[in-house]
This record gives structure tokens, C-alpha cells and sequence, in this order.
């Protein structure tokens, strides 16, 4: 089985007939979902683990928040220089790359020896994910025909939900399994099969594809991707530590320069192309509506759902006293409750009714964040696995609801030649809002467990968790209707 390479776009005139799109394109699909699950499976086995991983090392507060938040924030920091990498030197051999690092980063954080080694190893693994995912959207915008597309962006929310069952049950049962008496690691070393399975599999299935021209194909933006690195970091960093360091002047400073210092990277990408450049960013996307609203409401979006489910996890072994297993199957509502919202919406509600069901999907997960509240307040120490499971089916079948549909939307209108650009930037927000949701959550989880204890700790968090979701239900409204227009669903 050997790859194809895409034909242009620009070949194509409107009087020729639908593409077919890529002969192979559903098994590519499934080797970009297999990455996604990758990178899923680590995010979420990784917040069951942290526990553990403290109880190892003796790392600090602010060290289990690093543990999740320097994957994330290294992910959203390289992600947008790896979808412009993926239009300059062709998305394949940077999924190729991206998975054969992270799989290497993965043997790295199980051999480390201690916190600030595992975190440098997180680090570097977020680097290689910044490589691998972004290319997963532009290759699914490249293979499939318009008619095909809004399926396979379905699929995702099924298997993603899939992984999140997957995902923190594995990690308790690996954690608590201590294989060969590797404990916690084992739950890094999971990525070893994975990870030389995906290589292999993108190497003889995926296409070939690189829709920027030879001439531009050798130039990047360095001061580009050192601004917006440095935004990020500004805004991050004192969002994690400024807790344990009882928030210095420095910390206020530095989230204020976050914001001056992303508006000298916007007027340097406009420099960039005005010179004949190749920007970091295209600044074209941010004249489309869809892409822009989508922007603002994901990031919200994904700081609750990341916040909560760490903050969840560590209700559960910190203030309960479960363990990682019995923590990870008591998740098993949220993560079927996922995909029953994702199936409806991906193959029937999304296409049919579009932005509404965003809207409630919203409602619905915000309405389960405060029956979670109410569990946690009304069972006090007597709380079981049973008390949880109306707050977290509801909660999940609305996330769910939400993820079918929003990649669509926010896609909807983006040209080929900017797809790997939008794909960074989407899922380097991703990413930011899931970094800022777990130092912003955990920050308060913590400050409200060391004066008032976990319990009431647990409710607070649960409670700006719906406050975050029902500002995403408002911004939302800047969102276009739908995708496409009706006729073509």
C-alpha cells in the first residue's frame, strides 16, 4: 500500500465535477484519530497518575499542576509554528515526525527520576504533539470531498469520548497494577506500541500532501514563533505558580505583558506579509467570522472542560482517599455520556441544526457541573460512585453535544491554502484555554482546599466551572447558524 499525493486545488475549475477526494481517505482518517487518541490518552491517564507521582517524588502543589500544564502549554505554544510547518514542508512528513518524537518523549517521562526531569520530558513531548496534531485538520480538509467532510469531523466525537473512557480507567488500573514494578510509569510506556504502530501506519497510508508553493516552502517566521511563544508564557506561567509564591508583583506584570506583547506579534505578521513573506498566522482567517468566534468560545470551553477534569481527579484521591482505579472507573459516566452526545450530534443534530446544538450542549454540561456541586455538597464524606453519576452522565452528554459540530463550524469558509495556519491556530487554542482552565481551576482548587478543605473545594471549582461554560453558552452567539449552507449537509 503505498501513499498518494493530493492533487491541488488551484488545478481544479468550477465547471469540473465533486472531487472524489484521497482513495484511501477513510483508513487515513483513522490514523489521524489513532493520534488523537494518543494524545488524549495521555492527557487524561496522566491526571489519574499525579497522585501517584507526588506520593514518588514529594513534588510540590504547583509541580502536579506543571506535570499536566507544561504538556499543554508547550502544545499550544509550538502549535501554530507545526500547522505552518505542515503547509511549508507537507503534512505527512510532519505527522511522521511528530509521532516518532512523541513516542520517544513518552520512554522519557517513564525513565525520569524525579519531578523537574518529568516535567522537562512533558515539555518536550508537548513540543512533538505540537507537530503531530495540527496536521490531523488540514489532511482531513485535503482528503475528503465538502459533502464528506462534516462525516468525518463527526467521527471524532465518538472517539475521542471512546479514549476518555479509556483514558483515566486504564491509567488507575496500569497505575495500580504496578507491571513489572513500574508503577506510574506505565502509564507513559502504554505510548510505546502506539506510538511505532501510528509511525508505521502514516508512513504507508497517509497521502502527501503540501499545498504551499517550492518557492516559499523553505521559509518560516523565527521572530513570529519567539513572540508568541513569549505571549503565551507571560500569560501561563504566573497563572501556575503565582499560587505557591503567594503572587508576587511579577506574576500580575507579567499576565498584563501578555497582551501588548501579542499585539506586536499581530503588527509583525502583517510586516510579514507585507514583505512577500510567509506569515505565521495568515492574517486573512481573522477576517472570517466563524474562525474568530470560534476562537473565543473554545478557549472558554476547553479551560472548563480541562480544569475540571483535573480538579475532579484530584478531588476524588486527595480529598477522598480513592484510589487511581476505583477514580478512573468512576469517570466512566462523563466519558459514555461523551460519546452518546457525540453520536447524536455528529451523524444527526449537528448537521440539521447547527449552532443550536452548541448552544445546547452548553446548557446541558453546564447543568451537570452544578448537579455535580450539589453531590459533593449534600453527601459530604458518605459520597460514593452512585451519588456521582447523574452530575457526570449530564455532564458528558453535553460535551459531547459540543464536539461534533464545533470544528466544523469554526472551519467553515477556511481555503485550502490556510488550512494548516487555521488547523495551529484551533488546536494551539485548544490547547491555551486547556493550560489557562488547569492553572486557573487547579489554582483555586488548591487556594479553597488549604482554608476551607477539599470538599468545599471540590463544590467551589465545580461552580466556577459552570460559570466558565455558561460564558461560552454566550459567546457562542458570534458563531455563524451553521457550517454550510443547508443544501449542502
Amino acid at each position: 500500500m503505498t501513499s498518494q499525493t493530493l492533487p491541488p486545488p488551484a488545478t481544479r475549475t468550477a465547471a469540473e465535477p465533486e472531487p472524489a477526494g484521497y482513495r484511501l481517505r477513510w483508513a487515513a482518517l483513522a490514523v489521524i484519530l489513532a493520534a488523537e487518541v494518543m494524545d488524549l490518552l495521555d492527557t487524561t491517564i496522566v491526571g489519574v497518575a499525579s497522585p501517584a507521582i507526588q506520593r514518588d517524588f514529594g513534588g510540590t502543589e504547583a509541580q502536579i499542576q506543571w506535570i499536566s500544564a507544561a504538556y499543554t502549554l508547550a502544545f499550544a505554544v509550538l502549535l501554530i509554528t507545526g500547522g505552518r510547518l505542515g503547509d511549508l514542508f507537507g503534512r505527512k512528513r510532519l505527522f511522521v515526525t511528530g509521532a516518532a518524537g512523541f513516542t520517544v518523549a513518552s520512554v522519557l517521562c517513564a525513565a525520569s527520576t524525579g519531578a523537574g526531569t518529568l516535567i522537562a520530558a512533558r515539555t518536550v513531548q508537548g513540543l512533538f504533539a505540537a507537530l503531530l496534531i495540527p496536521q490531523g485538520l488540514g489532511l482531513i480538509k485535503a482528503m475528503f470531498p465538502p459533502k464528506e467532510v462534516g462525516a468525518a469531523f463527526g467521527l471524532f466525537g465518538p472517539v475521542l469520548g471512546l479514549s476518555s473512557v479509556l483514558g483515566p480507567t486504564l491509567g488507575g488500573y496500569l497505575t495500580d497494577a504496578d507491571w513489572f514494578g513500574t508503577g506510574w510509569r506505565m502509564v507513559f510506556l502504554i505510548n510505546l506500541p502506539l506510538g511505532l504502530l501510528a509511525v508505521f501506519a502514516a508512513v504507508k497510508i497517509l497521502p502527501a500532501n503540501r499545498t504551499t508553493r517550492g518557492a516559499e516552502a523553505g521559509r518560516l517566521d523565527p521572530v513570529g514563533v519567539l513572540l508568541l511563544s513569549a505571549a503565551v508564557l507571560l500569560l501561563v506561567y504566573p497563572l501556575v505558580q503565582g499560587r505557591e509564591l503567594g503572587w508576587p508583583l511579577w506574576t500580575y506584570l507579567a499576565m498584563a505583558a501578555s497582551l501588548p506583547v501579542l499585539r506586536i506579534f499581530a503588527l509583525h505578521q502583517r510586516r510579514v506579509l507585507r514583505r512577500g513573506g510567509t506569515p505565521l498566522i495568515e492574517p486573512s482567517l481573522f477576517a472570517k467570522r466563524a474562525f474568530t468566534s470560534a476562537l473565543a468560545t473554545g478557549l472558554v470551553f476547553f479551560a472548563a472542560l480541562s480544569g475540571l477534569m483535573l480538579t475532579f481527579t484530584l478531588y476524588l484521591q486527595l480529598g477522598l482517599g480513592w484510589t487511581p482505579l476505583h477514580s478512573g472507573l468512576s469517570m466512566i459516566p462523563l466519558s459514555l455520556g461523551i460519546v452518546a452526545g457525540a453520536i447524536l450530534s455528529g451523524g444527526f443534530l449537528g448537521p440539521r441544526y447547527g449552532r443550536r446544538v452548541l448552544h445546547a450542549g452548553m446548557a446541558v454540561a453546564t447543568a451537570g457541573t452544578l448537579a455535580l456541586r450539589a453531590s459533593v455538597e449534600h453527601w459530604a464524606g458518605g459520597l460514593t460512585s452512585w451519588e456521582l453519576i447523574p452530575g457526570l452522565a449530564l455532564t458528558g452528554f453535553g460535551l459531547g453535544l459540543i464536539m461534533a459540530p464545533f470544528f466544523d463550524i469554526a472551519l467553515a469558509g477556511v481555503e485550502e491554502s490556510e488550512t494548516g495556519s487555521a488547523s495551529g491556530v484551533l488546536n494551539a487554542q485548544q490547547q491555551l484555554g486547556g493550560s489557562i482552565g488547569v492553572a486557573l481551576l487547579g489554582t483555586a482548587f488548591f487556594g479553597w482546599a488549604g482554608s476551607d478543605g477539599f470538599r468545599h473545594a471540590a463544590g467551589w471549582t465545580f461552580g466556577l466551572t459552570a460559570v466558565l461554560l455558561a460564558l461560552a453558552f454566550g459567546v457562542a452567539f458570534l458563531l455563524p447558524r451553521r457550517a454550510r449552507p443547508e443544501g449542502e449537509h
